[in-house]
């Protein structure tokens, strides 16, 4: 599969890219705003970001151009999306509910990497009943799905400012811990964008990446084809 892909034109691969991109990053941040409102937030509805139109959530450099620079130059891709506004003020218990609106976002990518598998998985039926036309873009969409899921999934787990894993860890320590970490997240993007380049976060993300995408590729058989 990654070896068909490098065959692909620029064109080729936003095609194929796009859908799972839009809907990794637009259900992850619904996801957000809909365990909130689930909590007594309401400010996500409010907002009209409980939608899974993307032109609600499109951030221009996150969903738009950041992801073509990555496939201009490579065969893998990610982003992100505008934040959904979430008030923990109106949480019923809001150090234990943010943990869980936090963790609903990476919890969503994984079941949406399952989902796509599924969807690679009738493209080799359609493959295998020579039908290529719309077993291929099945495969390669599927595929791609997996592995943006799987990315996104992951990477907001960790503990670091502003990711969601760091909402997660902020309800288990003491306040006086959590304001000072707090403090740092407005430089939390950039000291990400420097792990990025200098290629500590793939480091750090490959080996559960990979674990994830191997796991879900053998539960669907479709190990070869990714």
């Amino acid at each position: 599969m990654m070896a068909a892909m490098i065959e692909l034109s620029l064109v080729q691969k936003i095609v194929v890219w796009a859908l799972p991109l839009l809907f990794a990053i637009t259900g992850h941040e619904v996801a957000h705003g809909w365990v909130a409102s689930k909590l007594g937030d309401q400010t996500a509805r409010l907002s009209g970001r409980l939608t899974l139109n993307p032109i609600k959530h499109i951030d221009l450099m996150g969903t738009i151009i950041i992801p073509l620079l990555l496939l201009s130059m490579s065969n893998f891709v990610f982003g992100w999306a505008k934040p959904v506004p979430v008030d923990a003020r109106n949480l019923r218990h809001p150090k234990r509910d943010m943990a869980l609106v936090a963790i609903a976002g990476p919890c969503t990518n994984l079941l949406m990497a399952v989902a796509w598998a599924l969807i690679g998985r009738i493209g080799i039926y359609f493959l295998s009943m020579h039908h290529p036309e719309i077993g291929r873009p099945l495969l390669y969409m599927g595929s791609a799905g997996i592995i943006i899921n799987a990315v996104l999934g992951v990477l907001n787990l960790l503990p670091f400012p502003p990711l969601d894993g760091s909402r997660v860890l902020y309800s288990v320590l003491p306040g006086r811990i959590v304001w000072r970490i707090q403090r740092l997240e407005p430089m939390g993007f950039l000291v990400l964008m420097l792990l990025w380049v200098t290629g500590v976060l793939s480091y750090i993300l490959t080996p559960p990446v990979m674990f994830v995408i191997q796991w879900i590729t053998q539960i669907f058989g479709l190990g070869v084809a990714i």
